[in-house]
């Protein structure tokens, strides 16, 4: 609330200087003809004076006095007319005053409102990073997330011959609760129903009776029930779940995209957006998730000060280059369509990081296949500018040196082995 006395006072004071200005018009006493009048004055003595010299003559000098005596008379009759104002409009000075004290002070309160940040203290870099720690250590449970923010009962009524089929798939479960296929399907079924909480003690018990074989694939699953369950929130065992699927596998997508979530929710919009720019590059455009990312990632780049443009819809970083994948494939073909394929899939990703940039994994991605076209000092070249774009970025460079191993370049390093990596996962710093 200080704030926005100070700032109402500050507008006032600048808005109510400037409305005096108009209020009062001049500084002086005296009309503006009555100046007027004096020069004139004194422009008939330089009549005389100019006769006197013979500088103009006797019929010039009649002229001049002429013309300045007709001057002179308008300007007294119009001190006579308007009397010591000079006929200068006061009501339309107060109306203007009016309009700029309402202009100038609300306006900037419009502007900051929509441009500012009302409400919020100063918030120097260890400050927000202290308060997001302090949020991640505050994360409510699920049962209390599920008691605050869950929707409720969002079960379905099913046609009664698959009732009838998940009466029969419930039993079996609870006669075989070792069985891991009826697990699975359990858990699916009971969510496509709306039973979440059903759906999610399916779900930890099938990774529990998988005994440490259970999958990112089930550790995700987990824990979108889990966020479904709390109505988006994602609470302490949730980003538990998260955490666990992406040590299993760094590109579990589900994971990724909930992960960036739950950074968000703790006011880390710079790892949020960190997060969902990787995965929206290795996404295709059609996957469930770029959706919804495509409308949180703007936003969280605004809040984290990053200037990013939204790639147009349809379009993802998944398509701009040969992935391993697919110059592993190229092992297949002819010499002739590899070397076609492989050197249209370069030209397109060196055009698009030439003019755009990119992410680490599309450097990586052309120096291995540069390195298959047999072009080793073309993709050292590459591999040095990217090593120096990404410098300090551990993750980015692991990327690098894999790559190198792949290529077959000089320097790479000895044990690299290919290995996915999940920078998304990195929370890093502003």
């Amino acid at each position: 609330m200080m704030f926005w006395i100070v700032a109402a006072a500050l507008a006032l004071g600048a808005s109510a200087l400037i409305a005096l200005a108009l209020m009062r018009g001049r500084v002086s006493t005296a009309p503006p003809a009555a100046y007027d009048l004096e020069i004139y004055r004194v422009q008939l003595d330089g009549v005389d004076k100019d006769l006197a010299r013979g500088v103009i003559s006797q019929t010039e000098a009649g002229r001049l006095r002429a013309e300045v005596s007709r001057r002179i008379l308008a300007a007294d009759a119009q001190i006579r007319a308007y009397g010591a104002d000079g006929g200068q409009p006061r009501r339309a000075g107060q109306v203007m005053a009016a309009l700029l004290v309402v202009a100038v002070t609300g306006g900037t309160i419009w502007i900051y409102g929509q441009l500012g940040a009302p409400g919020y203290v100063d918030q120097p870099r260890a400050g927000r990073l202290a308060a997001s720690d302090a949020a991640r250590a505050d994360r409510l449970s699920q049962a209390e997330a599920e008691d605050r923010f869950g929707p409720g009962d969002q079960s379905v009524e099913p046609p009664e011959d698959f009732a009838q089929l998940m009466v029969q798939l419930r039993a079996a479960v609870e006669a075989r609760p070792g069985d891991l296929r009826g697990l699975a399907l359990l858990a699916r079924n009971e969510a496509s129903l709306g039973n979440t909480g059903a759906a999610r003690a399916a779900q930890e018990q099938l990774i529990a009776a998988k005994e440490g074989e259970a999958t990112a694939a089930d550790h995700a699953f987990l824990a979108d029930l889990m966020i479904t369950a709390a109505g988006g929130y994602v609470s302490a065992e949730a980003e538990a779940s998260l955490r666990t699927a992406l040590s299993l596998d760094p590109s579990q997508a589900e994971a990724r995209y909930y992960l960036g979530v739950y950074f968000s929710q703790v006011d880390r919009p710079d790892a949020a957006f960190r997060t969902w720019e990787a995965l929206l590059n290795d996404s295709p455009p059609d996957a469930v998730w770029v959706a919804p990312l495509r409308e949180q990632i703007v936003g969280a780049a605004d809040r984290a000060g990053i200037n990013y443009t939204l790639p147009e819809a349809g379009s993802s970083g998944a398509a701009a280059g040969p992935t391993p994948e697919q110059v592993e494939a190229a092992d297949d073909m002819s010499e002739e369509e590899r070397q076609t394929f492989i050197r249209s899939m370069v030209d397109n990703l060196l055009a698009r990081l030439g003019s755009e940039g990119g992410p680490p994994q599309d450097w990586a991605r052309l120096v291995v296949a540069l390195g298959v076209l047999g072009e080793t000092e073309r993709a050292q070249t590459i591999l040095d500018e990217a090593r120096l774009n990404f410098a300090g970025q551990d993750d980015a460079t692991r990327l690098l040196d894999e790559a190198a191993s792949r290529a077959g370049l000089e320097g790479a390093p000895q044990d690299a082995a290919p290995q996915d990596s999940a920078p998304e996962t990195s929370e890093g710093t502003q």
